[in-house]
């Protein structure tokens, strides 16, 4: 070193660099984690949106196929790269016992199988996730449970909403109080269904009609907003189109639901009307709106604090992450998505349809 200027000159050098530094982005670190391994049973419309939102995970891995389509198993162990020995159709999937690369089975089937399949998953010791309604019934959901007890194995239920961000936000302002005392919620779920021979119309398939599939989201949605378990349903059925919407298979429903802190709901669940993706919730201080709320995305709400601008990200690809979470490291997530919060939604709707039946009010134990 020549002089006292060099000397400064270095010492300065690296605060300089400063500015620079501080505008650059820290590289992404590589995932090194354990990873969920994932087997997906039913490769139809809804399973392929999952599986290509798990392209984007890091914790979970799409690993393995179960169809009663050759060709749909050849098409997608091209595109995902599955390996042949990880591929299964309904007869023999038991097989999958023996098989180290699977850790968990996501079953997207019609459903009146997810009682048998998940079962016959279970006893395999492999990891349940099912879509739902996860049966068809509150009894059917109770042997999901016992049976997945019994093996060992975790039971998760698909509810994505469970995870979505901007839905979090409502809830953590509800458990924050700023909603003050919670008052109504309205859920509003529906959409006009197409091909009238799909398995959805199918009473023995699908176990009822708009209820078992979009009206869930009201149930489910009630629940997680008011932060309450319901006391009493009563509800009632509208059927312009008995041909489509044959015996057992219900178009549009009403409902409604008391709660114990004095909080009620008023749901609508339909087949034949469109624009339907919409929850309110009304509390003494303040409000929240969802537009659409339980859709694909993005979420769109606010509150009477203003827009919700939380990001938006597939939801299925946050739902698999978080499963592999709940799974592979014991996190517990705000809201529950096992088979118990299934089951609970299960129970409603038994009681739904009661009411529909009796045209009384019905308690729920």
């Amino acid at each position: 070193m020549n002089s006292r200027r060099d000397f400064i000159q270095m010492l300065s050098a690296p605060i300089v660099a400063l500015p620079f530094m501080s505008s650059m982005k820290p590289a992404e670190i590589p995932y090194d984690g354990p990873v969920l391994r994932i087997a997906i049973m039913g490769l139809g419309g809804y399973a392929t949106r999952v599986a290509e939102a798990m392209l984007a995970c890091k914790k979970a891995k799409l690993v393995g196929l179960i169809s009663g389509t050759p060709a749909k198993i050849k098409a997608w162990s091209e595109k995902y790269s599955i390996e042949a020995k990880n591929c299964y159709d309904y007869t023999n999937f038991d097989a999958i016992k023996n098989n180290p690369d699977i850790d968990a089975v996501y079953i997207i089937t019609p459903n009146a199988l997810h009682k048998e399949q998940a079962i016959r998953v279970a006893k395999t010791g492999k990891h349940v996730i099912v879509e739902k309604p996860m049966a068809l019934n509150a009894k059917e959901a109770e042997e999901m449970i016992d049976a997945c007890k019994k093996a060992g194995v975790h039971l998760l239920v698909g509810y994505r909403m469970h995870f979505e961000p901007k839905t979090l936000e409502v809830i953590r302002m509800r458990n924050a109080g700023e909603f003050g005392k919670i008052k109504f919620f309205q859920g509003l779920t529906g959409f006009r269904s197409g091909d009238p021979k799909q398995w959805r119309l199918n009473k023995a398939l699908a176990g009822g009609g708009s209820m078992m599939d979009i009206g869930i989201y009201s149930i489910n949605g009630m629940r997680y907003m008011i932060g309450e378990e319901p006391l009493w349903v009563t509800a009632q059925e509208t059927k312009t189109d008995p041909v489509k919407f044959a015996e057992g298979v219900d178009e549009t429903i009403q409902f409604q639901a008391g709660f114990p802190s004095g909080a009620i709901a008023s749901c609508l669940s339909s087949y034949g009307m469109g624009n339907l993706d919409r929850f309110f919730l009304n509390g003494e201080k303040g409000f929240a709106e969802m537009q659409p709320s339980t859709g694909y995305g993005p979420i769109k709400g606010r509150t009477h604090k203003g827009e919700l601008t939380q990001p938006h990200q597939a939801h299925q690809t946050i739902q698999m992450e978080e499963f592999a979470s709940i799974i592979l490291e014991g996190k517990k997530p705000i809201v529950p998505a096992d088979g118990e919060e299934g089951l609970k939604d299960m129970k409603i709707i038994d009681a739904i349809y009661q009411a529909v039946k009796t045209g009384k009010k019905v308690k729920l134990a």
